[in-house]
C-alpha cells in the first residue's frame, strides 16, 4: 500500500472510530440520566381512599390512628347515626363515626380508640 492510501485508510478509520466514541458516549449518557431522574411515584389514591387520614388535629391536639379519642367524642351527642349521608362507609361492630374537628373518626365503643379516619370533604363526594 502507497503511503497515500494509507493516509487515507487511517483517516477513514479514524472518522469511523471517532462516531463509535460519540455513540458510545450519548449512550452512555442517556443511560446515566436515566439513573438520576426522580422516582417513579404511585398513583394517587381514588375514591373514598382520597380522603383517608392518618393523623388529624382537633381541639389543638394532634391525633393519630390508634390514639385514644377524648371521653366528650364517645358520647350519644357525638355520634353520627346518618353515616351514608356523608358517604361514610358501615362501621364495623363495636365502633361507631363521630366528628373529630374537621374530620370523621370512626372510634370504638368501648374504649373510644381511632381506628380510621376520613378528611371532612368526604361529605361533598360523589
Amino acid at each position: 500500500m502507497n503511503p497515500q492510501t494509507k493516509s487515507i485508510c487511517n483517516d477513514i478509520t479514524g472518522e469511523k472510530m471517532a462516531k463509535r466514541k460519540l455513540l458510545l458516549l450519548g449512550v452512555l449518557l442517556s443511560l446515566a440520566g436515566s439513573a438520576f431522574s426522580a422516582p417513579q411515584t404511585a398513583a394517587a389514591p381514588s375514591g373514598i381512599k382520597a380522603y383517608e387520614e392518618q393523623e388529624f388535629i382537633a381541639d389543638f391536639t394532634k391525633f393519630k390512628i390508634g390514639d385514644t379519642a377524648p371521653a366528650q367524642y364517645q358520647t350519644p351527642e357525638y355520634t353520627i347515626k346518618q353515616y351514608q349521608l356523608r358517604n361514610l362507609p358501615a362501621p364495623d361492630a363495636g365502633t361507631h363515626w363521630t366528628y373529630m374537628g374537621e374530620n370523621y373518626v370512626l372510634i370504638g365503643d368501648a374504649d373510644g380508640k381511632i381506628y380510621k379516619a376520613y378528611n371532612g370533604d368526604i361529605f361533598y363526594h360523589r
